[in-house]
């Protein structure tokens, strides 16, 4: 079921491949028993395939699910179960990033401080330490381009994934309008 997930939820979108793969593995591992929201959007999905329009796509899509027991309002509560899976994985995923951050860029922050407070020490030894003085302050100068890149790397991953998240939850609301305004 993860490859129709991620089809429809990024089809055609532009996605970032990792951030739908992860957030369509966790719908997939929290998907509920029976014929929900889930089972409907698939339904959906092949009805829009063969170019019916949207509003006629809804309908026959909720005809033929309530014939097995799907209501209106099973279908939005389950809609919601599935955005509160989201922002769960967004919850863990802001976590993951903090963490990195912390790893990738402050423990190099911090490298980088302590390294300054050794070249002003080797300076006051310069006969003695001139050797050392080179070392350390090659390190500080690559060491900002490492934090440069670990920040735009964990930056480029956020934006892709909160630009994947707004993108399935607005498609999920905008189905629940449709839902209310259709159904």
């Amino acid at each position: 079921m993860q490859k129709d997930l991620k089809a429809l939820f990024n089809a055609g979108k532009g996605l970032d491949e990792r951030s739908v793969s992860s957030l369509t593995k966790a719908l997939e591992k929290n998907n509920l028993e029976g014929f929900d929201y889930i089972e409907f959007k698939q339904s959906l999905g092949r009805l829009r395939a063969m170019d019916m329009d949207e509003a006629t796509a809804y309908k026959s899509a909720f005809v033929t699910a309530s014939t097995v027991g799907l209501t209106k309002e099973k279908l939005l509560s389950t809609a919601e179960h599935y955005k509160k899976v989201l922002f769960k994985e967004k919850q863990q995923f802001d976590e993951a990033l903090q963490k990195q951050m912390e790893q990738r860029v402050e423990s190099k922050r911090s490298e980088v401080e302590k390294m300054k407070k050794q070249v002003e020490e080797y300076k006051a030894k310069i006969k003695q330490l001139e050797e050392k003085i080179a070392k350390a302050q090659s390190t500080i100068d690559h060491a900002d381009e490492h934090i440069q890149a670990a920040r735009d790397k964990i930056e480029s991953t956020k934006d892709a994934f909160e630009d994947t998240l707004r993108s399935i939850l607005e498609e999920i609301d905008q189905d629940i309008q449709n839902i209310n305004n259709l159904l």
